[in-house]
C-alpha cells in the first residue's frame, strides 16, 4: 500500500473513531492491522476498525 494511502485511510479512522469496513477493503484493512496501526472489531455483523496508539503515533510523525 502506498503511503499516502495509508496515511489517508488512518486518517478517516482516526475522525470517525469506528470506521465500518466498506466491502472490497478487507485487505487494505487487514495490512494495517498487520502493521499494527489498527484494530478490527469481528464481533459484529459489519467489521469495523479503530486507530491503536501506533496507528497515531504514525499518523502524526507523517503529518507534521
Amino acid at each position: 500500500m502506498e503511503k499516502e494511502a495509508m496515511i489517508s485511510l488512518l486518517e478517516i479512522i482516526d475522525q470517525q473513531v469506528s470506521s465500518s469496513i466498506l466491502g472490497g477493503m478487507e485487505e487494505t484493512y487487514e495490512e494495517l492491522e498487520r502493521l499494527g496501526y489498527i484494530r478490527i472489531n469481528r464481533n459484529s455483523v459489519q467489521h469495523s476498525a479503530s486507530i491503536t496508539p501506533e496507528g497515531l503515533d504514525y499518523l502524526n510523525q507523517h503529518l507534521e
